[in-house]
């Protein structure tokens, strides 16, 4: 999830001739109010780049957003912590179906700061078209990204082995998801907003008055598909370990309309039909409820008479929990949503300069989201992470936005930097903490240094992954 260093600047967020430089640390304020108008964007890659290191070193004093950098930080720290500390505390640990945990705010946060990114990256566009084929490219190396951390290439802890069978590869997955969300929210931002000024709240709607359209209908799309779709019984084949017999085959009675628990949901209908089976997780989160689990909220052996659909693969970065078919593509649903709560926090910040102004903007949105979702939750349309409920989109943004605006308070009205220094410093170097330390590459790099035989790794040596 600490991807966002990818996708929180355009190529260091230099825009032509506006000249916005997105810094390494944060978003410079100064250098977004300075930025001129009244040229032609220039074809000339080297000037461009002159023009922006002059603008950098001249500007380099002037005060920064922290507070989106700092955010980063503090959430690559919570997925570390759920990471590593999930299998040991199940209470933070992702919830086996229905609610919510510590470990369910971490992928919100992110494309929440994806949002707010965004509209500090295309406050001004001299070439859309330009911005446009960035903004694809950019989507396109996440997509690759997560294949290649996510999709079963990289062996994990006590897996000495390489590669991925092709027939079996997870399409989707978290970086994935991002991916999707980013370039539609980035194309939104790019060629659906007005040129009206904006001197209050409701300007700022009218501005991006189709953004929120889009936000509409997507909202509408997932919850008639979630709600509307007949899904019919269904059967899945699992393979007998050391045994050279036919895949043992279990059947699914469904035959319903808007269920939402793990069986006979919409969201796996639509994943199984479109990616094949095969190709979806194979740990489903809902093996941890008790009906699946003698340990329940924690992993265990199936309890006496468990029902068939335990053992059934299922994504939580599937297509409707994550996208729907539509035109053979997969865009994200609900995750293009929460990335467009981002976005207007991000359009906050450009078009409102006083600290009491942006305050109030968020803050009123940020309790109404959440209190809708747990009401929503409430009257039974539940919060759920992985279906990505619409309730649970709600909550999620909201307590993100929430967050986002005390940090602010701390951190940019107030000026308490110190004891956010280590969270900054995260928030900068967010991709390359993901890899080496959220998908295992340098639990995998140890693993290669051996003595004698594989099994005698360093990792072992020191007590972990044994």
């Amino acid at each position: 999830m600490g991807l966002y260093e990818l996708i929180k600047g355009e190529d260091n967020g230099v825009a032509d001739n506006n000249f916005l430089m997105i810094e390494q640390g944060g978003y410079s304020e100064k250098e977004m109010e300075s930025a001129p108008q009244n040229s032609k964007p220039k074809s000339n890659t080297g000037d461009i780049q002159i023009a922006a290191v002059a603008v950098s070193r001249r500007d380099a004093s002037k005060p920064r957003l922290v507070s989106l950098d700092v955010f980063r930080g503090l959430t690559v720290g919570l997925m570390i912590l759920v990471d590593d500390a999930g299998g040991i505390l199940p209470a933070i640990n992702h919830s086996p179906w229905n609610g919510v945990t510590l470990a369910d705010f971490v992928m919100p946060f992110f494309l929440f700061i994806v949002g707010v990114s965004l509209g500090l990256t295309y406050k001004k566009l001299p070439c859309r078209v330009v911005a446009t084929k960035k903004a694809v490219l950019r989507a396109l190396k996440l997509l690759v990204l997560g294949l290649v951390l996510q999709g079963g290439y990289f062996h994990g802890l006590n897996d000495l082995t390489y590669g991925v069978d092709v027939e079996h590869i997870r399409w989707m997955g978290i970086l994935q998801r991002i991916a999707i969300a980013y370039l539609f929210a980035a194309l939104c931002e790019i060629w659906l907003k007005d040129d009206g000024d904006v001197n209050s709240g409701l300007s700022l709607l009218k501005k991006y008055q189709f953004q929120w359209v889009v936000v509409f209908l997507l909202t509408t799309m997932y919850l008639t598909l979630s709600y509307g779709l007949y899904v019919p019984d269904w059967a899945y084949q699992i393979p007998i370990e050391g045994s050279s017999f036919a895949p043992k085959t279990f059947s699914v009675k469904c035959g319903v309309r808007g269920d939402t628990g793990p069986a006979c949901n919409a969201i796996g209908m639509i994943d199984r039909k479109i990616l094949g089976i095969q190709h979806l997780y194979k740990r489903p989160i809902y093996a941890r409820t008790k009906q699946c689990s003698i340990n329940s909220p924690d992993n265990g052996p199936l309890p006496p008479n468990a029902p068939s659909w335990c053992q059934a693969p299922f994504d939580p970065e599937g297509l409707l929990s994550g996208a729907a078919p539509v035109l053979d593509g997969l865009f994200s649903v609900m995750a293009i949503v929460a990335c467009f709560i981002g976005l207007h926090y991000g359009h906050v910040i450009v078009h409102f300069k006083e600290h009491k102004d942006r305050i109030l903007h968020w803050m009123f949105p940020a309790f109404g989201l959440v209190v809708m979702g747990f009401g929503l939750d409430f009257v039974g349309l539940h919060v759920n992470k992985a279906l990505y409920t619409f309730s649970y989109m709600c909550v999620t943004a909201g307590a993100a936005a929430l967050l986002f605006a005390g940090i602010y308070v701390l951190v940019d009205v107030y000026g308490y930097r110190r004891p956010t220094m280590v969270m900054e410093w995260m928030g900068m170097h967010a991709l390359m903490i993901y890899i080496l330390a959220a998908c295992n590459v340098l639990p995998v790099v140890l693993q290669g240094f051996y003595w004698r035989k594989p099994q005698n790794n360093i990792l072992r040596l020191i007590g972990i992954g044994s």
